[in-house]
């Protein structure tokens, strides 16, 4: 592995047209979890201009079309969007095409082999942590999330005027001996009023770095190399400026690519859906392995087939090349978790409408909250691999 490099992540805001849709696939979830824990739920959102299209399938109580319709109608105004070519206003262009769930999707569901409950799909989940952050997340991925979040913060409360919900940002890196050693370039785009020119807006955001990085971090850091809104100008954003679509920011959501993906994604789907409930776990158990010390940084894949409990396989590298190691940290998760979906839903409380919070910022290195979101994030199992 390489000891010195430079590594790059990027973050898009809640105003992204792709997170507008992850948003209100989530908030579609959270609708039937509410009135039924039990529902299924698989939903993908479309956005353009003026435009919201829901599709996908469900199983559980009968909500109307009418209060979703009003629900999506909630999360494009909280995310601030009142403007010509996309307004909350605009009731009559959302769309709702969701359907009952697959008779052959829930047999596979609802019994396997063992008559236990089977995951919800094929597929690879992957969970990583690592210690460069007090979040046991990538200094880029983290620092990304954290610039947009604050900036978000501040626009909805009137701190930050002119800037409107659309917004990316992207940090590297320079690592020395596989640590961050200092911030090498900031990229920052945001959408704004037509009241402000691109000088102002690099007034109005540049704080924001200094508050989201470590001082230490930024000794090194030029004024060239912090990017703000490159091409000049960004008055059309959000879904009028580009199409939006659920599930196309998976990187974003996961570890900014400093971890592999096993390519499914987590908005939009119940928690029986193993490509969201199973990378949850992963991620806990490589969370609780770094904060328990015996490792800088832990990877960790799991497999599962449609129909069957039990994951295919569980791997584990902690990047000591000690083979023995990684053996033993797996033989602990085989006998102190229960991986299977059902397993999983009750060791971290999913079935709750706990998922509209997680569609922007990331699925991970976030704070627990009293309603039972980011659970995932807690490191109550240290102890278990300290043995």
């Amino acid at each position: 592995m390489k000891k010195n490099y430079l590594f790059t992540s990027e973050s898009v805001s809640e105003g992204h047209p792709d997170k507008v849709c992850d948003r209100i696939s989530d908030m579609v979830v959270d609708t039937y979890l509410s009135a039924e824990p039990q529902s299924r739920v698989a939903c993908e959102t479309l956005t353009t201009t003026n435009k919201v299209v829901l599709a996908g399938e469900v199983r559980g109580p009968e909500i109307k079309k009418e209060e979703l319709i009003k629900k999506v109608r909630d999360c494009i105004k909280d995310i601030g969007y009142d403007q010509d070519g996309f307004t909350w206003k605009e009731a009559t262009l959302i769309e709702s095409h969701l359907h009952a769930q697959s008779t052959d999707i829930a047999m596979g569901v609802d019994s396997s082999a063992n008559k236990d409950e089977g995951a919800g799909d094929q597929g690879i989940m992957f969970g990583y942590a690592c210690n460069e952050t007090e979040v046991l997340m990538p200094a880029p991925i983290h620092y990304s999330h954290k610039i947009l979040r604050l900036m978000a913060e501040d626009r909805k409360s009137g701190k930050l005027e002119n800037i409107e919900p659309d917004s990316k940002s992207q940090i590297t890196v320079e690592y020395k001996d596989g640590k961050p050693y200092a911030v090498k370039s900031v990229v920052i785009s945001t959408q704004h009023s037509p009241n402000v020119n691109q000088f102002q807006v690099r007034d109005l955001v540049k704080p924001y770095i200094e508050r989201s990085i470590p001082k230490e971090l930024l000794n090194l850091l030029d004024e060239k190399d912090i990017y703000v809104n490159p091409t000049g100008n960004f008055v059309i954003g959000g879904p009028d400026g580009d199409s939006g679509l659920t599930g196309r920011k998976i990187i974003v959501d996961t570890y900014g690519g400093a971890a592999p993906h096993g390519g499914g994604a987590f908005s939009g789907k119940d928690p029986t859906k193993v490509d969201r409930s199973a990378a949850y776990a992963a991620r806990y158990l490589a969370k609780n392995v770094v904060a328990s010390k015996v490792a800088d940084k832990c990877l960790i894949q799991l497999a599962y087939a449609i129909g069957v409990s039990k994951p295919l396989s569980i791997y584990v590298d902690l990047f000591d090349n000690d083979d023995e190691k990684n053996k033993h940290i797996e033989k602990l998760i085989r006998e102190n978790f229960d991986l299977s979906p059902r397993g999983i839903r009750e060791m971290l409380g999913l079935n709750k409408p706990i998922y509209e919070v997680t569609s922007s910022y990331g699925h991970f290195g976030r704070i627990p909250d009293k309603k039972g979101s980011f659970s995932w994030e807690k490191t109550d199992k240290t102890n278990i691999f300290n043995k």
